[in-house]
């Protein structure tokens, strides 16, 4: 493993060079138990699991900041699927596998995706709002048109706040802006986001079909899966467990984060991982 830089925060910080022109910063906080791997969603970063990961002390939990996002290659060559799930088995590979992978939103799509691609790697999997679905290309096209809308950089992380609202994904955004001389940018490029999102659009049921893994599938009551897909999702996968959180968003590892760690922990301890 190549030199750890601490973080300040139970956290060291490590490097992983997927591929030429990209580099994936991860982050570990040096436990002896199972290996569970975290992969954020879009436009999100590694920080988000900073708290899931210390709320696991009895496994070394390590984050992954994705192409594209946090402290990893910012503006990398390639945004497809493919490329996300190429990173994910280079860092398995690092850490050494198999391990659990554990996703939300983008980052539960990339870990189905791995886990059918390399089932060696994944012993297990937890999805927190995912689906195999696809989506409206429009749709996905908004979410880069609103990122472009962003008036960066901001003059303080509180102009960022006004900006960007008071839930807890714009809360974690407005945190995780990098400061620089001229103010605080976003840790991803918006043309970059667009590009991923668009890779999403995809039905990728074949994908799902094929994970043979032990899975848990979390879905929020104020998430953005109708009733009928997170149905079809759940019935038409292999050894899948489902938990609801009623109160929680799309982002429950941010609001619902109690009931969240529970579900978590709840599944990693009853599969024995």
């Amino acid at each position: 493993m190549p030199p750890l830089t601490n973080l300040g925060t139970g956290m060291a910080a490590f490097t992983v060079t997927p591929a030429p022109g990209v580099e994936l910063k991860c982050y570990d906080p040096g436990g002896d138990g199972p290996a569970v791997v975290m992969l954020h969603g879009l436009a999100g970063s590694a920080r988000e699991f900073f708290p899931t990961a210390a709320a696991l002390p009895e496994y070394r939990a390590i984050p992954v900041d994705l192409r594209g996002h946090g402290g990893s290659t910012r503006v990398p060559p390639g945004v497809a699927r493919s490329d996300y799930v190429s990173d994910v088995v280079s860092v398995i590979e690092h850490v050494g596998g198999p391990v659990v992978l554990v996703g939300q939103s983008m980052g539960a799509h990339t870990a189905m995706l791995v886990a059918a691609e390399r089932p060696d790697l994944v012993g297990g999997l937890v999805l927190l709002e995912c689906d195999a679905a696809g989506g409206d290309p429009d749709g996905h096209r908004a979410m880069g048109e609103y990122f472009r809308s962003w008036p960066t950089p901001f003059s303080s992380r509180g102009a960022a706040r006004s900006f960007l609202g008071d839930g807890p994904l714009a809360r974690a955004w407005a945190e995780d802006l990098e400061e620089r001389s001229d103010g605080f940018w976003p840790r991803f490029d918006p043309e970059i986001m667009a590009e991923a999102a668009a890779g999403l659009a995809a039905s990728r049921w074949k994908e799902w079909h094929a994970v043979q893994a032990p899975a848990l599938v979390v879905y929020g009551g104020r998430g953005m899966f109708t009733p009928d897909a997170k149905d079809a999702f759940v019935q038409q996968g292999h050894r899948v467990s489902r938990v609801d959180l009623p109160e929680a968003s799309h982002d429950a590892h941010l609001d619902a984060f109690d009931d969240w760690v529970d579900a978590l922990r709840g599944f990693l301890d009853r599969e024995g991982l």
